[in-house]
């Protein structure tokens, strides 16, 4: 009897490995400084915006405070999003964020208890932030660890952005600083005797300060109020230079 021998081809097939920094991650960290940006196009994180911006140093604390809460609260809730009852995800997703929250504050409190101060109320209430929730239904409930913590870091960096953009204006025309208390104060422009202690001095009898004489510092700016206009002129501004934008909200 003879016998038969059978040859069995193996098809290796290659799976080829996605990038660890590919287009869509790319494209989860970028679009939130531009076209999905969460303040200017999603209209959210608003309260902050017009309560710390009035200096620039507080506001580049609650941004850096803000990426570090949507960053991880995105990457562990969608580590675990597979064992979360839906029931009580909503219940999970703030006692992760309050998790981190209650971290910032701590952290703040040891190494910068002046800037904690200023900011204690608002750093809580970042637990309550429609950004962060948002993010966490949206997109880390659906995806992978990585790309929903892509996702939150760049949803925090596109919010600090305007935040720290909104501060620097405000700042230096309502009391002509900027980073004023940090180690790095700059006195932008201002009346003093001393010819030093403004870049522009508006005192001066002579030189480029005297270009500026009468000019005063525009109280308005202090104002939360002030953040409300300049938000709305930076939604103008992205909404005239892309027409596409005009009805997302």
């Amino acid at each position: 009897m003879a016998e038969s021998t059978l040859t069995t081809t193996e098809k290796v097939v290659k799976v080829e490995k996605e990038p660890l920094f590919g287009k869509t991650e790319k494209k989860l960290l970028l679009d939130p400084l531009g076209d999905t940006n969460p303040i200017t196009i999603q209209v959210l994180g608003i309260c902050s915006a017009l309560a710390v911006t009035s200096l620039v140093y507080p506001s580049v604390v609650m941004a850096i405070a803000v990426v570090f809460v949507t960053g991880f609260s995105s990457l562990f809730t969608s580590l675990v999003r597979n064992k979360i009852p839906k029931q009580v995800r909503m219940i999970v997703q703030l006692v992760i964020i309050a998790t981190l929250v209650t971290i910032v504050e701590l952290t703040l409190k040891r190494y910068n208890y002046p800037i904690y101060k200023q900011l204690s109320v608002y750093i809580g209430l970042i637990i309550t932030n429609c950004i962060v929730m948002g993010r966490l239904e949206a997109y880390s409930m659906a995806n992978r660890p990585w790309r929903a913590f892509v996702d939150g870091i760049g949803n925090g960096v596109g919010y600090g952005v305007i935040l720290i953009m909104v501060a620097v204006i405000r700042e230096v025309f309502g009391k002509g600083t900027l980073f004023a208390g940090s180690p790095i104060q700059m006195n932008i422009i201002g009346a003093s005797n001393d010819e030093m202690a403004y870049l522009i001095n508006t005192a001066a009898e002579s030189g480029f300060g005297s270009l500026f004489a009468g000019y005063t510092n525009n109280n308005l700016m202090v104002l939360p109020a002030a953040a409300m206009f300049i938000i709305g002129v930076f939604i103008w501004i992205q909404r005239s230079y892309r027409p596409t934008l005009v009805d997302v909200s």
